[in-house]
């Protein structure tokens, strides 16, 4: 539970833009030989090493690279050759520039890249979020899914459906059995889902269901934010939100209006923290529901 509050924290304190970043401490977890776990501020950082280089999934915010880089460079003497962006979120994707300057080569989802092209609005926080500078661009986009053989690790990079946004990345590390979810897998309640620019609620339980299929009991699991996870975590957030979509489903059949649905409670059984309030993310599933796909 602490660990959730201070993701929590964290994450209300960069959509407000108040973040310290020189107090932020970068945390290593590994997780096989060849793959790590990096927890500092902003999205989870996987990180593979071996003999062809260093490729890492996501790179987090511009003023934590160097303290990146020194966490990299006590696994490696190798230099970061590829970043993988799970999507085009700036938690995610605002060190790309330091990054791609520093000779990296950046690979999304084509929506991804297409929306860093441009401004962008996130509507529910209220954040205006300037086009990246060219460095900080993908190289590489995929509009299904991309292989890498790297560093004796098949890494199968794959995008479902819309989820998060639509322009999400699930990152398989086969042979380790590690999954990188991004943000269609979070540990705290209720996730933002970045409707207006493309995210969906079913289109992420079917992504979710594409994970679950992957994963075992075995497998580890990297959300966007949170600690590491389980299969058995990730289907408990999947049943959350199944439940809570399908409530309000029923209702808008039933031709119920937005404030009759919020007052029946649909999220009823599930508490917790959360960026996104139980009045907020009902109101998303009901856009999500009633925009055609």
């Amino acid at each position: 539970m602490r660990k959730n509050i201070l993701a929590l924290i964290g994450f209300l304190s960069i959509v407000s833009g108040t973040q310290d970043f020189d107090a932020v401490e970068i945390k290593t977890t590994k997780l096989s030989d060849s793959i790590y776990m990096l927890e500092g501020s902003g999205g989870n950082i996987g990180v593979c090493i071996g003999e062809d280089g260093t490729f890492i999934v996501d790179d987090q915010f511009a003023p934590l690279t160097k303290k990146i880089m020194e966490a990299i460079a006590k696994l490696t003497p190798k230099p970061v050759q590829f970043v993988i962006n799970t999507h085009w979120h700036h938690d995610h994707t605002d060190g790309n520039e330091n990054f791609g300057k520093a000779g990296a080569f950046i690979v999304s989802h084509e929506n991804s890249r297409d929306r860093m092209t441009g401004d962008q609005f996130i509507a529910l926080f209220g954040r205006q979020m300037k086009a990246y500078p060219k460095e900080a661009l993908p190289k590489i986009t995929f509009q299904k899914s991309i292989s890498f053989h790297y560093n004796a690790e098949t890494i199968n990079i794959f995008h479902v459906d819309r989820a998060h946004t639509d322009g999400d990345a699930i990152v398989h590390f086969v042979e380790s059995n590690i999954l990188h979810m991004g943000d269609v897998f979070v540990r705290y309640v209720f996730p933002f889902i970045d409707q207006p620019n493309g995210g969906n609620i079913t289109g992420l339980i079917r992504t979710l269901d594409k994970a679950t299929e992957l994963a075992d009991g075995e497998t580890k699991i990297i959300p966007g934010h949170g600690p590491l996870s389980t299969k058995k975590e990730l289907l408990d957030f999947r049943e959350i939100l199944t439940t809570i979509r399908d409530r309000v489903n029923v209702q808008i059949k039933a031709g119920k209006t937005l404030e009759q649905i919020i007052a029946s409670n649909p999220t009823r059984g599930y508490e917790g923290n959360s960026s996104v309030s139980k009045e907020q993310f009902v109101k998303i599933v009901y856009d999500s529901l009633n925009t055609p796909k």
